[in-house]
């Protein structure tokens, strides 16, 4: 792993136990003592501290900053309130996504999260396409997340204040002495936070998260198996530049201002397709699938539409065992006329055929304190 960037918490995942694996060009730790199955169940239950400073940090300033994105994005960036924050995706001029991507209003600037194998492309992107925009890496602090039913009451005990935030709030708060930048958001289906921390300060801050009964530290293995129970999108996997926001099933990201008919209408790349698909539909769509076994299906497996069906119609892009539902779930793309969720199709694994039902998303509910 010599060519491999460490973590600014590389040290402290290394005194906790962790195993580090490859990931995104980065070191990471996959899981620490408990092993996934205890991480996983006890971010369910209590809450979860992971390490996300991989993803890369943004910030754009400009005079005319929202109006800029919003030709990049076809998401409402105009109308965002200060000290809120949005879930929004890039897209390309044949309406894939390029990557997915969260954005925060913070008054004079825009602050923006995005994933860590599509950094350099998004910067890129980013360059090429706004004009009159300062765009500034942040490569100077961490990124954790605190997630979980507990998280609140976690992190209240190092500042009261985040109890008054709802999900998706962004606000500046002082951390362990330092300063913070928190939003009530993060990729589990729980309620919890995600935190940029400065990197001197982010050691002293995970240690006193991590001294809190309720607080275990979660490698990427609980991280993957709690978004895909959550029906949550793994980019490169779940989506990608083949696909649209609509067949993802990310049409609630789109807000009417953008739509047709919306004041403003379009304006971002892949606009005809996305906005047509929005009107008549994708031919395909994401879908949950529910094995009908106790073995996962994992990303790759392919999809019939019976056991004795020669054609493919589709594949698993995410699989995994549930543990909180007891259960392995995947999700992947079916055609339309077989995405209704009790629809019976088959999944082809180690050379034979098998039962796949088609289930609603999420696996399991959302619990954002909205």
């Amino acid at each position: 792993m010599d060519d491999l960037q460490s973590l600014p918490l590389h040290d402290l995942h290394v005194d906790l136990g962790a195993k580090m694996v490859p990931f995104a060009g980065y070191e990471m730790p996959v899981q620490y003592a408990a092993g996934v199955m205890k991480e996983h169940l006890h971010t369910r239950a209590a809450a979860g501290l992971f390490d996300v400073s991989h993803m890369g940090q943004v910030i754009l300033r400009g005079t005319d900053v929202a109006q800029a994105f919003e030709a990049l994005v076809p998401v409402d960036v105009m109308g965002l309130g200060e000290g809120r924050q949005r879930y929004g995706f890039f897209t390309n001029d044949d309406g894939g996504i390029l990557d997915d991507l969260m954005f925060a209003n913070r008054g004079d600037h825009l602050f923006v999260v995005i994933n860590a194998a599509c950094k350099a492309a998004d910067l890129a992107h980013m360059r090429a396409n706004l004009t009159g925009v300062e765009i500034e890496e942040i490569t100077d602090r961490a990124l954790l997340a605190l997630q979980g039913p507990k998280a609140e009451a976690v992190l209240a005990t190092l500042a009261p204040e985040v109890a008054d935030m709802r999900f998706m709030d962004v606000r500046t708060v002082a951390l362990c002495g330092a300063e913070c930048w928190v939003s009530r958001s993060g990729y589990t289906g729980e309620d919890g936070y995600e935190i940029s921390v400065p990197e001197d300060a982010a050691e002293t801050l995970a240690r006193a998260l991590l001294d809190h009964e309720d607080t275990l530290p979660i490698g990427l293995g609980a991280r993957d198996s709690l978004r895909l129970e959550a029906g949550l999108c793994l980019y490169g996997h779940d989506i990608d530049t083949t696909t649209s926001p609509v067949e993802a099933g990310l049409q609630w990201a789109i807000q009417k201002v953008r739509r047709t008919g919306g004041a403003r209408e379009g304006g971002f790349p892949g606009a005809d397709r996305i906005l047509r698909e929005l009107t008549e539909g994708a031919s395909r769509k994401r879908v949950g699938l529910a094995p009908q076994g106790r073995a996962p299906m994992r990303e790759g497996v392919p999809l019939f539409a019976a056991d004795d069906s020669a054609d493919q119609i589709g594949t698993i892009t995410s699989g995994a065992f549930g543990p909180t539902v007891q259960a392995p779930v995947s999700m992947g793309y079916v055609p339309i006329d077989m995405a209704a969720p009790g629809t019976i199709i088959s999944a082809e694994l180690r050379g034979k055929r098998a039962p796949v039902e088609i289930a609603p998303l999420p696996f399991t509910p959302a619990n954002f304190k909205r």
